[in-house]
């Protein structure tokens, strides 16, 4: 019976897996031309290309604000701890995978550091995700008691303070203290953060969908009326505080291994309104809109206005306005139209999804064939 009994579940199982591939093959089919498309242009083109700093940076910033969305955008809760977050993850990938002879120049005045051992890649950044949810845990048992701007306010100054603590030199021999953690194993290909971030975010759009994604929409929508249906309100919200954090901590791993380097100062505030930003323009809860809006963010930030930090002459007339920092001036005129024209974001709480794609492309078959006719 017992034999049975697993047959028809692993048989249940297939059909299941079965079943959602084919209603999702459109979708699968994108992904497979995407990888393609990447693999084919990091033949083709040179390592240096810009186009490859927009893509491998616009796919860490991408988990990043997706991790953000769970939480403010399909929790309700606003947090603006995620440099933090990132911190932790990545100074936990750094220091687990400095390679031991490697330890003793880098931890030169704490005589090597404490940490003799190395774990690997995978490893590592599933151990900066861990560091990051139980820093989260702690936090968010009194923190979560808050709400709206006091929240804002609480994770904001733990942040900062982890920014500190991490400089403190009696943890030298941990963090190396005010120090750069380097020598680190890092990627050169664009498939990599493209694969982990894509991971990330499939589970983040699992989990969304799951009957923990409706609770946490419910505590968004109306919190009162979620804990009347039976939501276990300090639960979930922990919950989705922990999650959020775990993938931020992945994607402050990744976002060393793209600068190869690792500096507690450079998590600043400014790093979680960026952040911030990307949500909103994107939409704040949608999953597309943050991905969308992280490359747009990253392309025009350090690629396309670039040109605008440089003297230009024409002839011998000088054009004016055109000089270092202008790019950013330009940048911010852009932002606030988009969310001046734009209130809800460029896509709002819309997403892509296989059925819409191919609808889309049934439409415009349709179209074309009764122009033809």
């Amino acid at each position: 019976m017992n034999m049975e009994r697993n047959g028809l579940n692993n048989k249940s199982t297939f059909l299941a897996v079965s079943e959602f591939i084919a209603k999702n093959k459109i979708g699968f089919l994108l992904i497979i031309v995407l990888y393609s498309a990447l693999f084919i242009l990091e033949k083709m083109m040179p390592p240096s290309s810009m186009l490859f700093v927009v893509l491998k940076k616009g796919a860490i910033y991408a988990l990043v604000a997706v991790s953000m969305n769970l939480l403010n955008g399909f929790t309700g809760l606003f947090s603006l701890g995620q440099a933090g977050f990132m911190l932790i993850g990545s100074y936990t990938y750094a220091i687990f995978t400095i390679p031991v002879e490697d330890r003793a120049a880098v931890y030169q005045y704490f005589d090597g550091g404490i940490i003799r051992f190395t774990v690997p890649v995978f490893i590592a950044l599933i151990m900066a995700g861990v560091a990051a949810g139980i820093f989260a845990f702690f936090i968010g048992l009194p923190v979560l008691r808050l709400k709206s701007d006091y929240l804002a306010i609480a994770t904001l100054g733990f942040a900062e303070i982890i920014r500190a603590i991490f400089q403190w030199n009696k943890l030298g021999p941990i963090t190396n203290g005010s120090n750069l953690l380097k020598k680190f194993p890092s990627f050169s290909s664009v498939l990599f953060p493209f694969t982990v971030a894509g991971i990330s975010i499939a589970l983040i759009v699992l989990l969304i969908n799951s009957s923990y994604g409706r609770a946490f929409k419910a505590i968004r929508d109306d919190e009162i009326a979620a804990e009347a249906m039976g939501i276990n309100l300090a639960k979930h919200k922990l919950l989705s505080f922990v999650i959020s954090s775990f993938f931020a901590g992945v994607g402050g791993a990744l976002l060393a291994m793209y600068q190869t380097t690792v500096q507690a100062s450079a998590f600043k505030a400014a790093m979680t309104y960026e952040i911030l930003l990307i949500v909103v323009i994107g939409g704040v809860g949608s999953i597309t809109g943050s991905v969308i809006s992280s490359f747009l963010f990253i392309a025009c930030s350090e690629w396309w206005l670039r040109f605008l930090d440089s003297e230009t002459y024409i002839g011998s007339f000088k054009v004016p306005l055109l000089a270092s920092g202008f790019r950013k001036v330009v940048f911010s005129v852009v932002i606030m139209v988009i969310v001046l024209f734009y209130n809800q974001g460029i896509m709002g709480t819309r997403e892509f999804s296989s059925e819409g794609i191919a609808r889309f492309f049934s439409r415009i078959a349709s179209r074309n064939r009764k122009e033809g006719a």
